[in-house]
């Protein structure tokens, strides 16, 4: 999740709230946690509950394609976790150079939840999107400041036989987060349908990762992609996410849920609007069987 804009208004405004209503009461919510931790064996949760203001200290960073960088920060303990559940983001902050205004914008980690000492976001850069700008000019040893978590979609295993997850460009990655922390459940046997667009074959992040999906989970998880710009020898189809590709490929069962997450044109065309009814909406689902991250 690192859309310039507020494609996350509902999540993006609770995190700010709760960041408010911390005012002169963060100490007193510092020493609990603290306290809390010390009487505990059980790993830190940095962003267990509450909002966390903590900054993290840049460790490595990675070109992944033209536009895109993969940034590992590291937690303040080696062994401290994360504590953010399937389907949360993160709330950042920052004041770029030359910005008259601070900037928040929230991010999906991609590594695994409760790996110790560690959090990694894939960040696209946007020509003037200040936060995403701002990210892709730190260089280890630099801080990012994060204010709270967003907790998203409660999941649960097995609440749901199928899962299809719709998602364009930078937006695969809370529907990778969800895609991973169910296959890495043996307790949850949900199926998976991805459905990815992009603009170009580079744009495919984390292709790789879903091709080892596919091939360790046979019959539970697919990843279908179309490309709207492809290379003359691309092997992915041309074009869309489109009524009819996903009437080609979406999941039957009557209790499939669908995640969302894509530039807002792509959001509107799929889950309409006040004014037009969407694609899903079109192709039978229920407005409660329709999330967007």
């Amino acid at each position: 999740m690192n859309y310039r804009i507020p494609l996350f208004t509902s999540r993006l405004t609770r995190g700010i709230t709760g960041a408010a209503l911390v005012g002169t009461g963060l100490g007193l919510y510092m020493y609990t946690r603290n306290v809390a931790h010390a009487d505990s064996r059980a790993p830190r949760q940095i962003f267990g509950s509450g909002p966390a203001f903590v900054a993290l200290e840049l460790e490595s960073t990675e070109a992944i394609n033209h536009n895109t960088k993969l940034l590992r920060f590291k937690l303040p303990q080696s062994d401290a976790v994360s504590g953010l559940t399937l389907t949360s983001a993160l709330l950042t902050f920052s004041w770029p150079k030359g910005s008259a205004m601070p900037v928040l914008r929230p991010y999906t980690p991609v590594n695994a939840l409760d790996e110790p000492g560690a959090l990694e976001f894939l960040v696209k850069r946007y020509p003037d999107g200040k936060q995403s700008t701002h990210l892709h000019s730190l260089r280890p040893g630099d801080s990012l400041r994060f204010i709270t978590r967003l907790p998203g979609y409660k999941w649960q295993p097995d609440k749901h036989s199928e899962v299809m997850l719709v998602a364009g460009g930078a937006g695969i990655t809370p529907a990778y987060q969800l895609i991973r922390g169910i296959l890495q459940n043996p307790e949850d046997h949900t199926k998976i349908m991805l459905v990815f667009g992009v603009n170009t074959d580079a744009d495919l992040l984390l292709r790789r990762e879903f091709e080892e999906y596919e091939a360790r989970f046979p019959g539970r998880f697919k990843a279908v992609y179309t490309v709207s710009h492809p290379a003359e020898d691309s092997p992915y189809r041309r074009g869309y996410v489109t009524k009819e590709l996903l009437r080609e490929v979406a999941p039957t069962s009557s209790d499939c849920k669908v995640f969302v997450c894509g530039p807002p044109p792509m959001e509107e065309a799929l889950v309409g609007s006040s004014r037009k009814p969407g694609i899903l909406d079109e192709l039978g689902y229920r407005k409660d069987q329709i999330h967007k991250f």
